[in-house]
């Protein structure tokens, strides 16, 4: 099995998405310290013993299926925290603690229709050369009021054959899980990962412990990739078949 590239097929997509400029930070985490924060019927997913959060910061285009998109409301900076769970029935997908974007009306679609935890933020990208710098302080809802400062150096690109079992365990994803009543679940497509090194040069983050988790110890693991092109499912109820 081709652990890369995404089991589903979606012929139907509710939404087409460009992920792009994205950068994974991942720090290692007690696995009981990320379940005390997830919901009933989802467990922590390990990898060497360990749980995993994510911070990624990217940049999204979003259209409808057959539309044109509109700039000023499409186009936008987002940074998600995550986690990676399972649920009674085995599957394997992302849990996310908080999804920040710069649009409010983005915020407001995606919290009625998927149910996921969306913040509006103050947001930004720079690029100078191979380094990033991304930036994002939130607006709305709650106080107080976290920041994130992420700057990476981007490098070379990995080979295929270099990319190892824990780099597919923290970037190929396909199933999300919402905390909806009841729980829903959506899937996603995209090609593989093209995958670069990254040198983490700033990691001032608060979002993880807005989120309830302990402090981050350590230096994250990072990858950046230039984005894929993503056909994003409709949500369903956990049980349905998706």
């Amino acid at each position: 099995m081709d652990v890369a590239s995404s089991p589903h097929l979606i012929d139907r997509p509710v939404m087409l998405h460009r992920w792009e400029t994205l950068t994974f930070l991942h720090w290692r985490f007690a696995p009981e310290a990320v379940q005390r924060l997830l919901p009933p019927g989802l467990r922590v997913e390990t990898f060497d013993g360990d749980a995993w959060v994510g911070l990624v910061p990217f940049f999204m285009r979003v259209a409808l299926p057959g539309t044109a998109s509109v700039p000023w409301l499409s186009r936008f900076c987002e940074t998600n925290v995550r986690t990676y769970v399972t649920d009674a029935a085995g599957r394997s997908g992302i849990w996310f603690f908080s999804l920040d974007a710069e649009r409010a009306g983005a915020v407001v679609v995606a919290r009625a229709t998927y149910q996921l935890p969306y913040f509006w933020s103050a947001m930004s990208l720079e690029r100078r050369g191979s380094t990033l710098r991304y930036r994002c302080r939130r607006r709305w809802p709650g106080r107080p009021l976290p920041e994130s400062r992420v700057t990476v150096r981007v490098g070379t690109p990995y080979a295929a054959t270099e990319l190892d079992a824990r780099d597919h365990f923290l970037t190929a994803r396909w199933l999300l899980f919402s905390a909806g009543r009841p729980m829903r679940v959506a899937h996603a497509w995209h090609a593989p990962w093209p995958l670069e090194r990254a040198e983490v040069v700033e990691a001032d983050d608060v979002l993880l412990r807005a989120a309830g988790l302990p402090p981050a110890t350590g230096e994250p693991l990072a990858h950046h990739s230039p984005g894929v092109d993503v056909r994003i499912g409709r949500p369903v109820r956990a049980g349905a078949t998706v």
